[in-house]
C-alpha cells in the first residue's frame, strides 16, 4: 500500500497557475500526471463564450490528460466566493445557468464528476432561506447530472479560512449528501472528502473515513499546516490513503495544494514519477 497504489489527478486551479490556463493541461502531462481536476475556470461567468470552451478542450485533449472532475460556477473563486448555489439572487440564477453548460463541457471529455460547492452566508438573509434554494439548486444539479450518470459532491471547507460557509464538517456535508439523495431517489450525490479542510476543523481524520468512505465521491488532499504537498506538514496522508483503499474507496485522489515558493512542476518529488501516471 502507498502513494504509489492510489489513482491522482492534479487540479489545475491551484496547481500549475504560473501558467495560462491553456498551458497547464500540458504541463501536468510533461510532469507525468494522465489525469485533471479544475475549478469552474471562467470565474466571471457561468455561460462563456463556446470559443473558450472548446480552446480548453482542445488543450486538455492536445496534452493526452483526462479530465476526471469539474466545479459548478461557484462565483469568485479563488476570492471571496465559497460557491453560488445558495446565494440568492443574481450567484444562484447564475449557478443555474451553468449546470447544463458544465455537464456539457465536461461531457464532451469524458467527465461526469461535478462539485457544486454551497457558498456563503448572506447578512441579513434567514440561513433557512437559504438552506432551502441550496436544497433546491442541489436537486436541480443531480438531476441533471444523472442523465449523464455522474454525481455532485458536497464538499466540507473549514471554518479558519471560510468563517462564513456553514459547510464546515463532513457530519453536515454527509446531512446535505443524504437530503439531496432522498429528493431525488437517485442516490447521485456524494461527499467530497478533503482531507486538509477536515483536518483544519480539527476533525478525527481516521474516524472520518470510517464513518464516511461508503459515501465518498472523490478525495481531495494537501498537508497541512500550510496547504502544501504531502511531507510539507505533519498530516500522515499515505496512512489515510491507505485507510481509505482499505475502506473500499478506489476513486481518484486530486492533488489540490499550493506549490510554495517553487514552480509546480517541482513540487511532485513526494510522488515516484511512475506513480503519476494512473493506472
Amino acid at each position: 500500500m502507498g502513494f504509489a497504489d492510489q489513482r491522482f489527478n492534479v487540479n489545475l486551479s491551484i496547481l500549475f497557475t504560473e501558467l495560462p490556463l491553456l498551458e497547464r493541461p500540458a504541463a501536468a502531462a510533461a510532469a507525468g500526471f494522465s489525469a485533471v481536476e479544475l475549478w469552474w475556470p471562467w470565474i466571471d461567468s457561468p455561460t462563456p463564450e463556446q470559443s473558450e470552451l472548446g480552446a480548453l478542450k482542445k488543450a486538455i485533449e492536445d496534452a493526452g490528460v483526462r479530465l476526471t472532475g469539474l466545479n459548478f460556477y461557484a462565483g469568485q473563486l479563488p476570492g471571496p466566493d465559497r460557491g453560488a448555489l445558495s446565494v440568492p439572487g443574481e450567484e444562484s440564477e447564475k449557478f443555474r445557468a451553468n449546470i447544463d453548460v458544465a455537464i456539457a463541457f465536461a461531457g464532451s471529455l469524458g467527465c461526469t464528476t461535478f462539485n457544486a460547492l454551497y457558498g456563503n452566508r448572506v447578512e441579513g438573509v434567514d440561513p433557512a432561506e437559504q438552506d432551502a434554494l441550496a436544497l433546491e439548486n442541489l436537486v436541480l444539479a443531480a438531476r441533471a447530472v444523472g442523465r449523464v450518470g455522474g454525481t455532485v459532491l458536497i464538499e466540507a471547507l473549514n471554518r479558519p479560512e471560510s468563517p462564513k460557509c456553514p459547510i464546515v464538517s463532513a457530519p453536515k456535508a454527509i446531512e446535505i449528501v443524504d437530503k439531496v439523495n432522498a429528493a431525488t431517489g437517485l442516490g447521485n450525490a456524494k461527499f467530497l472528502m478533503d482531507l486538509y479542510h477536515l483536518s483544519m476543523n480539527g476533525e478525527d481524520l481516521p474516524s472520518v473515513i470510517e464513518s464516511y468512505a461508503a459515501k465518498t465521491g472523490h478525495v481531495q488532499i494537501a498537508d497541512n499546516p500550510g496547504r502544501g504537498a504531502p511531507g510539507t506538514g505533519s498530516l500522515p496522508l499515505e496512512e489515510l490513503l491507505d485507510q481509505l483503499s482499505k475502506a473500499g474507496y478506489d476513486g481518484w485522489v486530486g492533488l489540490e495544494y499550493k506549490p510554495g515558493d517553487r514552480p509546480s512542476a517541482e513540487a511532485f518529488d513526494w510522488l515516484p514519477a511512475e506513480a503519476r501516471t494512473a493506472r
